[in-house]
């Protein structure tokens, strides 16, 4: 029988590795993340893609989004570990009144610290002075049109870089997913963070799975096919990190680190869908629009094939 073809953008992560899809032919490609947000954002150059959720409430908030997205969820990353600082800042509040830089408004990180910072810390976003610039490479911009609240202004600068920026002391603190030089605000930050998870129930969504409209609407089909099958390579990822037999990946203790994230999260410790993930995508929903990244409140249930979300009992 022959398979439809469809192209896809993703990192080789070890949940996806042996990703088979029933009557899907993949053709996939390994890029750096930053160039396939930038490709699929700009021109969808693929059928499917790992799309930045920040890119994602954006584009849906149009008023005919030309992607749709699925509840597959291959990058999460707790984020407050991503506050560099120099030397005086040393609490949340103290970021009030100091320049700040970002690699983008809509880079989800970003989007998840903003919310953390006003929602969970009282810091109020319009007294912070933004700057805008590449991490580690000049001429970085925004790819996404923002609505900015009141009273938040972003000065871009396109020929400096974030690192070089917090080095010389033009900036105080740098907000970035990308590790850059300098002292994080939470020097304890894997603590902060699971104090964080067991109050909020938020494990911060990096990236999900995205389709070009237009291929889903030609054979929707696709749509569940694919998740199931990034479903099932992501429990045999999830076994393979929990056996103590054999080093799957090349970190010692791995399956003790597993264990104890298994005893915060439960079994099913990296869940795919929207019930085990609603309050991370409540608010995530919820930052985009209030930091004008999304052009209007998002339902969550709007940004996923509704294919997805219900299955088939026996």
């Amino acid at each position: 029988m022959m398979k439809l073809p469809l192209s896809l953008a993703i990192n080789p992560y070890d949940h996806v590795r042996d990703l088979s899809v029933d009557g899907i032919e993949l053709t996939t490609l390994e890029l750096a993340i930053e160039e396939i947000f930038y490709r699929f954002t700009r021109h969808r150059e693929w059928d499917a893609s790992e799309m930045s959720f920040g890119k994602v409430i954006s584009l849906m908030s149009a008023p005919q989004p030309e992607i749709i997205c699925l509840p597959v969820f291959l990058s999460r990353v707790f984020r407050h570990s991503a506050i560099y600082v120099r030397a005086g800042i040393e609490k949340p509040k103290d970021l009030e009144g100091k320049r700040v830089g970002i690699p983008e408004w809509a880079q989800t990180a970003g989007i998840y610290v903003r919310g953390m910072l006003q929602h969970d810390y009282g810091v109020d976003l319009a007294r912070i002075q933004w700057f805008q610039a590449g991490v580690r490479e000049a001429g970085r911009v925004e790819k996404v049109e923002l609505k900015l609240p009141p009273g938040v202004k972003i000065e871009a600068r396109p020929d400096h870089t974030l690192g070089e920026m917090l080095a010389n002391g033009e900036l105080d603190a740098v907000i970035s997913a990308r590790q850059v030089a300098g002292a994080r605000l939470f020097a304890d930050y894997r603590t902060v963070e699971a104090d964080y998870w067991k109050k909020r129930r938020i494990f911060p969504i990096m990236h999900v799975l995205a389709l070009r409209r237009d291929v889903y609407e030609r054979d929707r089909w696709i749509a569940m096919n694919l998740y199931k099958a990034f479903e099932a390579a992501k429990n045999r990822s999830m076994a393979r990190v929990a056996e103590l037999g054999l080093s799957h990946v090349p970190v010692p203790w791995m399956p003790d680190h597993v264990a104890q994230w298994r005893a915060l999260a439960g079994d099913d410790f990296w869940p795919y869908g929207i019930e085990p993930n609603r309050p991370t995508l409540e608010a995530f929903v919820q930052y985009g629009y209030e930091q004008g990244v999304a052009r209007r409140r998002l339902k969550v249930e709007e940004l996923f094939a509704p294919e997805t979300l219900e299955r088939a009992k026996i």
